[in-house]
């Protein structure tokens, strides 16, 4: 067979490169309307999903920080609750959103780092569903009790309570795998008591029922924990973190009555649905961090008990991966099963 000549070989490569420039072209024409899109964004209003019926941690810290992402956008950042089933309900629709930039999510501990371990058929995955955007807050739990059905005035006196009649106290949670559910199960791995766990919808219901008394205690954040405090409805115990709230001084931490070591904080971050735009995420990260840093947002934080602690995607994602681990050995150890 003859070898083709020097013009049929230029005419071959001609033709392919001209095959390879049309192929070439819907992505070369769609990549200035991708960019346009992305530098316009945005530019209609975003929606950040809370897991959670209004009145929780949750909620309280979505609305301080959508209000401040609205005035540096200039365009409407809607807090949508989504609360149900531990919060799974919000997390897996914010998963399945479209990855446009108009779904965030504020994510905390539990539906993060918990339900993985204790909602083991889900249709989503909390770090490979999401592009981290932020890390936004560290809220220190607060032991509080109703005091009209608990005369516990410290956490010694809990725990011999709870020691007397195991089971006999009601604790509530924001639903399975709610940070103070989790919180709940290391404290009562920590001090050997038994205390009856009764889930929520959200923790709004269940600071309701807690002040009804329906309940006998939590161990929940201090923004819906603390108001209730200071009106002298409920009364506060100890702090889970390691050292004591500004925002109340006077309470003591878990560690220094008695349970060395102890510390279960919960926090909270801001996401979108894997596959968001990179520069979508850094404009939103940037203006998340600069909200988290400045005076009025990390001040209305610290009133709540909650302490501002922004950083970046990459330090997010390893942050939920570390979590992810520590908790299912306590879902393990305590052998947390669904209500």
């Amino acid at each position: 067979m003859k070898a083709p000549g020097p013009a049929a070989v230029a005419a071959f490569l001609s033709r392919r490169a001209a095959l390879s420039a049309l192929l070439a072209m819907p992505a070369a024409l769609a990549a200035p309307r991708l960019a346009r899109a992305q530098a316009a964004w945005p530019d209609r209003p975003v929606r950040v999903i809370v897991p959670f019926t209004p009145g929780g941690s949750t909620d309280i810290i979505a609305r301080a920080l959508a209000m401040e992402l609205q005035s540096a956008f200039g365009q409407p950042f809607v807090v949508e609750n989504r609360g149900g089933a531990g919060g799974t309900i919000g997390t897996e629709a914010a998963a399945h959103a479209a990855p446009d930039g108009y779904t965030l999510l504020l994510g905390h501990i539990g539906t993060l780092a918990v339900n993985p371990s204790l909602y083991p058929n889900l249709s989503f995955d909390t770090v490979e569903s999401f592009a981290p955007i932020t890390l936004a807050a560290m809220v220190p739990n607060v032991m509080v009790v109703n005091p009209r059905k608990v005369p516990a005035g410290s956490i010694g006196e809990l725990i011999a309570l709870a020691k007397q009649k195991p089971r006999a106290l009601t604790f509530g949670s924001g639903g399975n795998g709610s940070a103070a559910h989790i919180a709940m199960a290391a404290f009562n791995l920590a001090t050997g008591t038994e205390m009856e766990h009764v889930p929520y919808r959200g923790t709004g219901p269940m600071m309701s029922d807690l002040l009804a008394g329906t309940i006998d205690l939590t161990f929940t954040g201090g923004p819906p924990a603390l108001p209730p405090v200071r009106a002298g409805m409920l009364r506060a115990l100890g702090v889970s973190s390691r050292r004591r709230l500004s925002a109340a001084p006077e309470i003591p931490t878990v560690a220094e009555q008695g349970v060395p070591g102890f510390e279960a904080n919960q926090w909270y971050g801001l996401l979108a649905p894997a596959g968001t735009p990179r520069p979508i995420v850094d404009r939103l990260n940037a203006a998340a961090t600069k909200s988290l840093q400045g005076d009025a947002l990390r001040r209305r934080l610290e009133t709540e008990g909650a302490e501002a602690a922004p950083g970046t995607p990459e330090a997010f994602r390893d942050f939920i991966v570390a979590e992810r681990k520590r908790w299912a050995e306590v879902v393990r150890r305590a052998d947390l099963r669904l209500d």
